[in-house]
């Protein structure tokens, strides 16, 4: 089971990074790249912000951002050429969980809930939460218990009964065969 001072999955001290865009391609001639958006907050794209780009986390700062399709054109300080922005293609763009807004009462980023102990309606252990699958109807939970066995919970409102991040637990319903 995850340590509880660190359920994040990151080694202590490592920040935690958390995905908001995907880059696809170069688009124009002043180094701008179409970037895919994978948050809930595209307002954050403002010039100067600090974002890190790719596996190595490699900071980079926003010297601009606009609307463009379903997604946004964003330009980075120091990527001048359409080559430059190429060279960025088809990488994760990420900030660090301590730069991410504030979410409303009783709301929590996906992330905050690895970790947590997951009981049945009667307080039976289940395990702990150690995965989430997004599927394109609901999330799916993955609790594994400490013989490594593995529940998977639809993260529908009948099956997760109460989430309470004070004792990081999370109460369950299980459906018929589980």
């Amino acid at each position: 089971m995850a340590d509880a001072k660190n359920s994040s999955g990151s080694p202590d001290g490592e920040p935690v990074y958390l995905v908001v865009g995907f880059l696809r391609r170069a688009h124009g001639l002043r180094g701008e790249i179409i970037m895919d958006l994978h948050t809930d907050f595209p307002e954050r794209f403002q010039s100067g912000r600090k974002l890190f780009v790719g596996d190595e986390h490699k900071p980079m700062t926003l010297s601009n951002a606009r609307p463009h399709a379903k997604g946004m054109l964003v330009k980075f300080e120091g990527v001048e050429t359409p080559e430059d922005a190429g060279r960025l293609r088809n990488q994760w763009v990420y900030v660090k969980s301590t730069d991410a807004p504030n979410l409303p009462e009783g709301r929590l980023y996906q992330h905050e809930l690895f970790g947590f102990r997951v009981i049945d309606e009667s307080g039976n252990e289940l395990g702990e939460l150690v995965e989430i699958i997004e599927t394109g109807a609901n999330d799916v939970y993955v609790v594994r218990n400490e013989s490594g066995k593995e529940i998977l919970l639809p993260a529908i409102p009948s099956v997760v009964l109460e989430t309470d991040p004070a004792r990081r637990l999370m109460r369950v319903h299980l459906l018929e065969g589980l």
